[in-house]
């Protein structure tokens, strides 16, 4: 009779529920904004922050005692190349274990051709990642003009302005310009205004790979402002430097360029990645001139003696210009043709082939790869103590310039530990910033400069992106020798409001979306 009862009970019986997905208790907040840090817990459901406040007493399905433990924003990384590699490793690990959880992607003129199929690639496969893009320049006029070296016709200009058009209206957050490589290089102030302005009717952004990070690096910095100001639009200095020998020290004058701008009411930052090796490709070393029409056309100029010449003593007056000794800084990170040669300076493959250590021979050296496919390089040109200077500057944000990795080659170390290394390096070791304004620059600051309404802060209502980590053992395990390493030190990672790092390991959950920018919506 008694269990007859109790089953006549069931309908009545509630059994309760979890009030929140995720509860964080005991962590110390620094919230995005630049704020001293406070104490309190964080309630999460359906992907939201809902409740931040002292002693949450209500269940969750998901408990993290932060004790001892930073709680901060997921760090957006604003400058990203993942057009590849994201579809081999949509788990992005090297930046979710970086504590990234948003990256801007389609950065130095280089985008995907089409965002909306990018966009609905990324969100067929899942990623555990947020993903933005800016939409390329170099890309819009190459599906318009080739590579070729001339200036755009009306005609052509008018086109590469629809391009733009439509990927703003696809979601891009704005344009992005890599005025070193091709075919953008040949493009002229005018052409890049033109295309800015398109962008500025959507409320874009223009992030700048500027014309030149060395020796006309001042020159390229006073070129971004004024498309800026032309334009009507804000302005992106990306991955800062004053590069090579030749121009170490020069960090005050190219800051001061755009603290001037900023004075003048005009929107311009800048980003950085903390070390002072750069990477990209290898024709970078090349005239200009050489490359134009892309890799058949630049074969034949190598292949024809008199312009072969003509090649090499412009390479050669380019690092008498940069006061470099030789090409000894130059590392070869990836090349495909001939692996055995990754990790190794373009001076030590240049003995390799049994050559005397000439800088004519090295430059012979580097043509000989070039006419092999060319290579991704680590060129070990800047300054720490312009990397520290540049550090300094409140409106500096945080790019590790990398893609998803995929544990081939010998890639800069930044793909990996770039935040993990600004908080370890340069908060807790070098004390060149605070640690809430580090958080602040890697959060809030890079929220509001790409307009990401709902990320960068932990406030209620914003969107779940978290990181929970420690202060006194956050570190960058990644080194030139040894890349493939992932950072250390964060022990949960949430993604619109899910864990992804979960007791210091990625779980395999990919919470990522797609975020459009105000023209795609």
């Amino acid at each position: 009779m008694k269990l007859i009862s109790f089953f006549l009970l069931l309908p009545f019986i509630t059994f309760s529920q979890a009030t929140y997905d995720v509860l964080i208790r005991n962590g110390k907040i620094i919230d995005g904004t630049g704020n001293s840090w406070y104490y309190a817990d964080v309630a999460v459901k359906d992907g939201k922050i809902v409740l931040i406040q002292k002693n949450i007493s209500a269940s969750a399905k998901k408990i993290i005692d932060a004790k001892g433990l930073i709680v901060a924003p997921g760090f957006i990384d604003v400058h990203a190349h993942i057009e590849n590699g994201v579809f081999e490793n949509p788990s992005a690990h090297n930046y979710i274990y970086d504590g990234v959880t948003t990256v801007i992607t389609g950065n130095c003129g280089i985008s995907a051709d089409d965002l909306n199929y990018f966009f609905l690639k990324l969100d067929s496969i899942k990623t555990s990642i947020n993903v933005a893009s800016l939409v390329g320049h170099n890309t819009v006029r190459r599906l318009i003009m080739g590579n070729d070296n001339r200036l755009a016709s009306p005609d052509e200009q008018l086109k590469m302005e629809a391009l733009i058009a439509k990927a703003m209206k696809e979601g891009a957050v704005g344009f992005s310009t890599g005025l070193i490589y091709l075919p953008g290089m040949f493009s002229n102030t005018a052409e890049v205004v033109g295309l800015a302005k398109e962008t500025a009717k959507y409320k874009g952004v223009y992030a700048s790979h500027i014309r030149n990070e060395e020796n006309t690096a001042i020159e390229a910095i006073t070129e971004a402002i004024a498309i800026g100001k032309a334009a009507m639009i804000p302005v992106q200095i990306s991955h800062i430097k004053v590069a090579s020998p030749s121009n170490w020290g020069r960090s005050p004058e190219a800051l001061a360029l755009i603290e001037k701008a900023r004075l003048e009411g005009y929107d311009v930052t800048i980003d950085q990645y903390p070390y002072t090796a750069a990477s990209t490709n290898l024709g970078i070393r090349l005239p200009d001139w050489a490359l134009a029409g892309g890799q058949d056309s630049m074969k034949k100029r190598i292949n024809d003696p008199v312009v072969h010449e003509q090649i090499i003593k412009g390479m050669l007056e380019q690092l008498k210009r940069y006061k470099y000794k030789n090409y000894s800084y130059a590392v070869v990170a990836n090349h495909v043709a001939d692996t055995t040669l990754n990790g190794k300076s373009i001076s030590e493959i240049n003995i390799m082939k049994g050559r005397k250590a000439t800088t004519r021979n090295e430059a012979e050296t580097i043509l000989d790869l070039m006419l092999a496919g060319g290579a991704q390089m680590v060129y070990h040109m800047m300054n720490e103590k312009d990397v520290q200077y540049f550090m300094k500057y409140p409106y500096n944000m945080i790019g590790a310039d990398g893609g998803v990795t995929t544990g081939k080659g010998m890639p800069h170390p930044r793909a990996y530990g770039t935040n993990a290394r600004v908080l370890a390096r340069y908060v807790r070791e070098q004390k060149i910033i605070s640690l809430e304004e580090a958080i602040r620059r890697m959060t809030s600051l890079a929220a509001q400069k790409f307009q990401l309404k709902d990320r960068g802060m932990l406030k209620e209502g914003m969107a779940a992106d978290i990181v929970i980590f420690d202060e006194a053992t956050v570190k960058d395990n990644a080194t030139y020798e040894q890349p493939h390493q992932f950072s250390s030190g964060f022990h949960f990672v949430l993604v619109n409001g899910e864990l992804v790092i979960d007791e210091g390991k990625h779980n395999g959950v990919r919470s990522g979306r797609v975020l459009k920018g105000l023209g795609g919506n």
